[in-house]
């Protein structure tokens, strides 16, 4: 009997996510929100949180930054979202996320990253995904940092 044909790889389809979870950074939500284009990197892991499509961690302290960041006066005037339409999408993160309550670390170029190294400490090998290049450029310990583009091109399409 002749073999089975052997499938051939879809070349538009990006390979599955290989990180346990993702920890996204506040600047990709926040660009997520605020883009016009739906198909955008930023706005493709945005509905990708709020539908539960890939693993991700949250934290108490990265819910707050998320709200308080996407809150200002500034960035309110990009999305026109009030307070109940930030809690809503907040909700829907937080529904869907890995929820951890990490011990405090440090490392981060920015001090004020740290919670994200330690988010990241709990589930090893979870990769940062972050629009921010001095994190880019210093990498926390056994976990890479990703930019938007290619965490959501490595997401697997259905």
């Amino acid at each position: 009997p002749r073999p089975a044909p052997r499938r051939r790889r879809n070349a538009r389809r990006p390979p599955a996510v290989k990180h346990p979870a993702a920890v996204v950074d506040t600047n990709v939500v926040v660009a997520g929100l605020i883009t016009a284009d739906p198909g955008s990197p930023t706005a493709r892991i945005l509905d990708g949180m709020r539908r539960g499509a890939f693993p991700f961690l949250l934290s108490d302290p990265l819910l707050a930054e998320y709200r308080e960041v996407l809150l200002r006066a500034k960035i309110r005037k990009l999305h026109g979202l009030g307070a109940p339409e930030i809690d809503q999408v907040l909700t829907e993160i937080a529904t869907h996320a890995i929820v951890r309550a990490p011990e405090p670390r440090s490392g981060a170029p920015d001090a004020k990253d740290n919670h994200l190294w330690a988010l990241l400490h709990c589930l090893p090998g979870s990769v940062l995904v972050s629009g921010d290049l001095a994190l880019a450029n210093h990498p926390p310990p056994k976990s890479p940092v990703l930019r938007p583009r290619e965490f959501a091109d490595s997401l697997q399409t259905s």
